[in-house]
């Protein structure tokens, strides 16, 4: 590895083994994670190497690489715009929520709703941009995959779409009911079996991302996510939440509230904000 060259220049080597030596003399950085595509993999084991053989990275600071695949277009080749030129994240980040605007449209129109502008455009640009951010962490993130609008914005498949309308539908319960749920302070009774496997998948929100911490692999996250959605709309279809009596009422209304706050957090960590009302 060149630290620096025969003329005296310097490259991408030298500014990356300054930048270690800074965020551990600096910044007191005890673990440091690059990601970059697949392709820099040899680029990064020297770097580790050199500033270790160096001794400028004590026994108690990690350096960690994790590397992503590729993005593929519908032809299975990295994708690009008709051009061949590689396709800006503001076009791909545009046209998501310009599809998602249509279908929001369509859905208030066959609904007989009628919304602001500013409700619209607001509900567009976060399902839409959540959904790209969604699609690309829910991948194994060393493999390639393949883009695709139609799938990304699916409200019934692993989606960020699905995550958010299972956090709307709480929300609606919480409107509908008249309820506070962040008031809600009672012991949960489960009856059950729906009631016993979405308790039981809330339960393991803390091992999950203790895993992935370790792993650095935000799609074990996205399936956990993808997974409580799943069993928290088997309960409600199967339990009667505010038609039930008052113990069990309480008591599946706290589920929902802790179904909420995890759906929340979880995709707060993946970089996507929630909504209200879709």
């Amino acid at each position: 590895m060149i630290v620096q060259k025969s003329n005296g220049g310097y490259n991408y080597s030298t500014t990356d083994l300054a930048a270690i030596r800074y965020r551990i003399n600096e910044d007191r950085i005890d673990r440091i994670i690059y990601t970059t595509d697949a392709g820099q993999s040899n680029h990064f084991a020297q770097i580790f190497q050199v500033a270790r053989r160096a001794g400028w990275v004590p026994d108690d600071v990690e350096l960690s690489y994790a590397p992503f695949g590729l993005v593929l277009g519908e032809d299975g080749k990295r994708l690009k715009s008709r051009s061949g030129e590689a396709v800006p994240l503001k076009e791909l980040l545009d046209e998501a929520i310009a599809r998602t605007r249509a279908d929001i449209e369509q859905r208030l129109a066959a609904e007989g709703r009628t919304e602001s502008e500013a409700f619209i455009q607001n509900v567009a640009e976060k399902v839409g941009i959540g959904a790209i951010k969604y699609a690309d962490l829910s991948q194994n993130r060393v493999s390639d995959y393949t883009f695709s609008y139609d799938r990304m914005l699916d409200l019934k498949g692993n989606t960020a779409p699905y995550m958010l309308y299972a956090y709307v539908r709480v929300q609606g319960i919480s409107r509908k009911g008249g309820v506070d749920l962040s008031r809600l302070n009672a012991e949960v009774k489960l009856t059950e079996e729906s009631e016993f496997t979405l308790a039981k998948h809330l339960l393991q929100m803390d091992m999950v991302l203790d895993e992935v911490e370790q792993e650095l692999l935000p799609n074990r996250l996205c399936q956990y996510l993808f997974e409580l959605s799943q069993k928290f709309n088997q309960f409600y279809d199967q339990c009667s939440v505010l038609q039930a009596e008052d113990a069990a009422r309480t008591s599946r209304l706290v589920l929902c509230d802790l179904t909420a706050r995890s759906l929340k957090l979880g995709l707060d960590l993946l970089g996507i904000d929630v909504l209200e009302r879709m």
